[in-house]
This record gives C-alpha cells, sequence and structure tokens, in this order.
C-alpha cells in the first residue's frame, strides 16, 4: 500500500511561502489580501503541524530558520509547477479527440464539414490524422479487424474504407461507395455526345492505377463491349485523373466521395446513372475500440458524423431525382 500524503493546511502554505519570499508579514498580507496578523497566525498554525519553526520572529525583522529556508525552496518550486499547470489547464480545452482518416477522405469530405462540429463542441479539439492504413483490404472481412495499428493510444476512432464486418470494434457505415463516369460538361454535351454506357467506347478512358474497380470491371458489369484501339491515359494517383477529366481529356472512373469538390463546382458531372451493382465495393465506416465509445468526446462525433452522413445520403437522393428530371427534359427537347 502506498504511503499516505502528508498534506499540511494550504492557506499556512501561502502565507509562509509569501512571507518567506517578502521575509515580511505585512507584504505577505498585501499580496494574499488579508490582514498581517492573519498571515502571521497562518504561518504559526503551519509551524504547529510540523512541530517545527520557521521563522526568527525579531522586532523589526523577519528571518528563515534553516528549516524554514529549505522547506520554502522546496514549496516555492512546488507552487511553480503547481501555477505553471495552471496556466496550461486554463488555456486548453477539456478534450482533445484525435480522429484518422484516410487522406483523400479527410480532404474532400471530412474537413469541409468540421465547422459545424467544432461550433457544437467547443470543448472539443480536434487532432486529424491522414493515414493511408485507413483503407482495408475489400478481402479483410474474415479475418477480423485489421486497424489494430491505427487504433493505438493516441488515435481515439477512424473513418476508414473496406467491406465492414470487423470483430472487436465499434462499427457504424456511413457511407456506400458508389463508383461512377466522370467527365467535364463539354464533353458530356460534345460530338458525340455522352448519354449511356455503350457511348463509352467512343471516348478516351482515364485510368488510375490504384483503384479496385477498374474500367475493365465496369464495362463489364455495364454489359458494354470493350473495343481496342481507342486512347487511354493512364495516373498513378485518383486527383489527376480527375483533374485530367475536368480538363476534358476523357472519362475517368471514381467514386463520388473523391470527386465531391469537382462536382460541386460542375467541372465533373455524372453523364448518366448506370445502377450498376459491383462485388468489389465497399463503404466508409466510423470506427473505435468498444472501451473508448463512451468517452463523450468520442460519442459526440461518433453521432455528428453518423448525421453527417445521413443528410449526404438525403442529399444524393434529390440528387438522383433531379437529374432524372434533366435526362428527360433533354430527351424531350430533342424529339
Amino acid at each position: 500500500m502506498p504511503e499516505r500524503r502528508l498534506l499540511p493546511p494550504l492557506t499556512g502554505l501561502r502565507a509562509f511561502e509569501a512571507a518567506g519570499r517578502h521575509l515580511s508579514f505585512k507584504r505577505a498580507a498585501e499580496e494574499m489580501h488579508v490582514t498581517p496578523s492573519a498571515v502571521s497566525h497562518a504561518v504559526s498554525n503551519l509551524e504547529s503541524f510540523l512541530q517545527t519553526k520557521l521563522f526568527h520572529r525579531r522586532t523589526r525583522q523577519l528571518l528563515l530558520t534553516d528549516v524554514g529556508a529549505g522547506y520554502l525552496s522546496t514549496i516555492g518550486q512546488a507552487f511553480d509547477s503547481v501555477s505553471a499547470a495552471t496556466r496550461e489547464v486554463a488555456a486548453s480545452p477539456a478534450d482533445v479527440l484525435t480522429v484518422a482518416s484516410a487522406p483523400t477522405f479527410a480532404k474532400v469530405w471530412l474537413i469541409p464539414r468540421l465547422k459545424a462540429f467544432m461550433q457544437h463542441e467547443p470543448d472539443i479539439d480536434l487532432r486529424i490524422h491522414a493515414r493511408i492504413e485507413a483503407a482495408a483490404p475489400l478481402s479483410s472481412r474474415a479475418r477480423g479487424h485489421p486497424f489494430a495499428s491505427l487504433l493505438s493510444d493516441d488515435v481515439d476512432a477512424a473513418i476508414v474504407y473496406g467491406p465492414g464486418g470487423w470483430q472487436g470494434l465499434t462499427v457504424d457505415k456511413l457511407i456506400d461507395e458508389e463508383v461512377v463516369p466522370l467527365c467535364s460538361p463539354a464533353l458530356r454535351n460534345g460530338s458525340p455526345p455522352l448519354r449511356t454506357p455503350a457511348d463509352l467506347v467512343r471516348h478516351a478512358l482515364i485510368h488510375t492505377e490504384t483503384k479496385v474497380v477498374t474500367w475493365p470491371i465496369w464495362l463489364e458489369a455495364a454489359g458494354v463491349e470493350r473495343r481496342t484501339g481507342r486512347r487511354t491515359l493512364l495516373f498513378n494517383r485518383a486527383e489527376l485523373a480527375l483533374n485530367a477529366a475536368a480538363a476534358g481529356l476523357g472519362v475517368a472512373l471514381d467514386n463520388r466521395i473523391n470527386a465531391g469538390p469537382h462536382l460541386a463546382s460542375g467541372a465533373l458531372v455524372v453523364p448518366f446513372d448506370p445502377k450498376i451493382a459491383l462485388a468489389q465495393l465497399g463503404a466508409y465506416f466510423f470506427v473505435c475500440l468498444p472501451e473508448r465509445e463512451a468517452l463523450p468526446k468520442v460519442n459526440h462525433f461518433r453521432e455528428w458524423v453518423i448525421k453527417e452522413a445521413k443528410k449526404l445520403a438525403r442529399q444524393k437522393s434529390t440528387d438522383r431525382i433531379d437529374q432524372t428530371r434533366a435526362v428527360r427534359a433533354f430527351k424531350h427537347r430533342r424529339r
């Protein structure tokens, strides 16, 4: 059993430390906004508690005893440490929440929405870690969760990509991945126009090396026979492929999350809604260790990000309705 702390009266310590620095009960009293007699009484109580004398009291002079001088040095250092810790705590938020996320997801989806969370939770500071480990292989479902190194001591929660179904974690699905063709408005409306999956064979296709779903996989699922000899562009980064598509160089293949800023600005459009089911697709999930789930900072973020994901799902539903109406209106004008 650890030894019980022997702690003297705090008022006596404060009075002794101030009187020892000033070697004056009067000046200590001015600092503490009390009377000199109150300081003298508090120091006397401390001496009684310690059963030793801390000051030599002369008529017009106050001197520290040898024991008092040594005690003052130790107490002064302790008060300095307490003061520094107090300043640090007073200037800090109540909680710091560390969230790991795939870099692209953090850039295009999470960061643009964080202002609302920060306004709603002013006592929580956020630390975002962009980590490539936040993307799990789509074959990892049967091997438990692959995020042991990601959810370390300094990470409270993560937004990850994968198939889901991981054991030993708190898991909430946020957004299903939806891979779609993406092109510039000019390319969609140009000659030849891009209105159906079959029209893709007449356009340059932009490939990304790191994508799980490739153009051959997508075209086969759409029932489109590939034709050789068509020009292609190949990039090692999805962002470059999207920029190339926005520049009118061809049609890229990516999910709506990654293409979000380009779609919002109108630089890219989804030329048609193919409604293709692809087995290779994963989803984005909120995950945390079960023991962290009940922490208020984690729980508040979890509720917020689930709410934001639901808002996105409602917006996507509205956008599809608007797109369907636009296609119908276009077809009607061509008749």
